[in-house]
């Protein structure tokens, strides 16, 4: 099997662990630069030694995309070390609980990551892919923006944003040689839940079953960008699929 070549630089956001390293692993061979941001600095030097190759140069940012300075920097990155071909938007997190009884920073600066620091680097990013006439963007959503999350409201609905949007710029920027793909992954391996708000909730409720890898999450967004018939929207697999057929019927019957 040949070499991939190496003719791509990509940003990921959320690389230090979990779907944004799988990214970065499956990524790197056909990378010639990558750009690394994450919280956690020690993290994100153990993804960085484990990237190093030949051919292959990295910068990494320990940076909170929750604020303005973190994403400015990234935007400087995006100007100073691209043209960036693909923009990974996959930083995230969640809370669980009543919203009214929330902590509304935390809500506030769950939506400044996932909303507002995702529109900032698709249009730092997209004048520069139209200029090349090719581009990926992946923004990671989830298979929750299509359901009502009790207990994670804010969560799913800055999600659900998220889907809306990369939706409505595949139509935009597709004349332009550049795709658009929203992943919308089910549960996932990663320290995802173990952090912030999210720790007191009960992950052994999920069957095992329904579990997904990282890397098996990443495996099938990069197969369905490979296939020319691959839409905008990325669901793991049929049973996903069916899951959220289901949603959409339930909220459409509501309107008969």
């Amino acid at each position: 099997m040949s070499t991939p070549s190496r003719t791509e630089i990509a940003l990921i956001t959320g690389a230090s662990a979990g779907i944004g390293r799988a990214f970065a692993l499956q990524l790197a061979p056909r990378c010639k630069d990558m750009i690394l941001v994450g919280r956690d600095p020690a993290k994100l030097a153990k993804v960085v030694a484990e990237l190093e190759s030949p051919g292959l140069t990295i910068t990494s940012f320990a940076l909170d995309l929750t604020v303005t300075e973190g994403v400015t920097r990234v935007m400087e990155a995006i100007r100073q070390k691209g043209p960036v071909t693909i923009l990974i938007n996959n930083a995230g997190f969640a809370s669980f609980g009543k919203f009214a009884e929330s902590d509304l920073d935390i809500e506030m600066a769950m939506v400044n990551l996932h909303c507002n620091a995702s529109l900032a680097l698709c249009r730092a990013a997209l004048p520069y892919m139209k200029q090349e006439g090719r581009g990926v963007v992946i923004n990671v959503s989830s298979l929750g923006s299509f359901f009502p999350l009790k207990y994670s409201a804010v969560y799913g609905a800055s999600k659900t944003f998220l889907t809306m949007f990369s939706q409505a710029l595949q139509l935009e920027v597709q004349a332009d040689g550049i795709r658009v793909q929203c992943l919308c992954p089910g549960y996932t391996r990663s320290d995802f839940g173990d952090r912030g708000p999210m720790a007191k909730a009960d992950a052994s409720r999920v069957p095992d079953e329904l579990w997904w890898a990282a890397e098996d999450i990443v495996a099938v967004s990069l197969t369905q960008l490979e296939s020319e018939s691959g839409g905008v929207l990325c669901l793991p697999d049929e049973s996903s699929r069916k899951l959220v057929q289901q949603a959409l019927s339930a909220q459409a019957a509501e309107f008969a």
